[in-house]
């Protein structure tokens, strides 16, 4: 129960936040959006019709169509997504003065409200609807991959907006749909970024001792062996935090100058030690 109650408080923040960065700061400055919320702002300034309610019943029609590509939980806090976006989208309409005039501090900062609201979404185990239903659907029918498919949908509803906002409103359009989708990104898989450290070496358990003693990391020993001369090799595996990476490498080039060693970003690492 606190888990669902936890949930329901982030979808409703996030869904608040979205609203926010739509009404506020997208809207007054003529900027469009990708997806289906991209379709409701266009409804808006062509015919007027409200963008809550537009989104509401647009993404009614597409919860009929795609309720059996979702599970039980994700369809729940799906619903309870579209519901509260449409609401705070409804409720925040024509209430409060733009925050800027300026096209492109709006664009950055509309993508930047919007992704910290969709991430928020994302995070309570829901969808804000729209791109995600349509995308599921076409990975159904014609095999798309959900990322290509939401982002095909993106782009052909950003591009046709530009008959109605313009082509210049409509790259400021693609500055803010880049910056959001960075922002969810960021939001759902992490800011604290770690690294992952591959270290071939023939000096593996002295490199290990001096992670272990000096750095008080975790290391993992794998056993492989190289594929042109069959020798044995020993392979270090390690994540740590990217302001201990400049440590590690000294340490690396202290034990053995002749190491191999790849370096990975990671976004985020559950786990002892690390994010829960």
């Amino acid at each position: 129960m606190k888990s669902h109650v936890k949930n329901i408080l982030l979808l409703i923040i996030g869904a608040l936040i979205f609203a926010v960065g739509i009404n506020y700061l997208a809207i007054p400055n003529k900027l469009s959006e990708g997806g289906v919320i991209g379709i409701t702002i266009v409804t808006y300034y062509y015919l007027g019709w409200s963008p809550g309610i537009t989104n509401l019943i647009i993404n009614v029609f597409l919860i009929i169509a795609g309720y059996r590509l979702l599970d039980r939980r994700v369809m729940l806090y799906t619903i309870l997504g579209i519901i509260f976006c449409s609401l705070f989208l409804y409720l925040t309409e024509n209430t409060l003065t733009p925050v800027t005039s300026n096209t492109l501090l709006a664009a950055i900062f509309a993508g930047l409200l919007v992704g910290i609201g969709i991430g928020l979404v994302f995070l309570s185990g829901g969808t804000t609807g729209g791109s995600a239903i349509v995308a599921r659907m076409c990975q159904k029918y014609f095999g798309w991959s959900l990322g290509n498919a939401m982002l095909i949908f993106d782009i052909v509803v950003i591009a046709a907006s530009a008959f109605i906002i313009g082509l210049e409103k409509t790259l400021y359009t693609f500055i803010a749909v880049y910056i959001g989708a960075r922002t969810v990104d960021y939001i759902v898989d992490g800011l604290n970024t770690k690294r992952a450290i591959t270290i071939i070496s023939q000096h593996t358990p002295h490199i290990a001792q001096k992670i272990t003693g000096e750095m008080q990391r975790g290391a993992t020993v794998l056993h492989g062996h190289g594929a042109y001369t069959g020798d044995k090799k020993e392979v270090l595996y390690v994540v740590i935090g990217k302001q201990e990476l400049m440590r590690l490498k000294e340490l690396v080039q202290e034990a053995d100058p002749e190491a191999f060693v790849v370096i990975h970003e990671v976004h985020e690492v559950l786990g002892k030690g690390f994010s829960k």
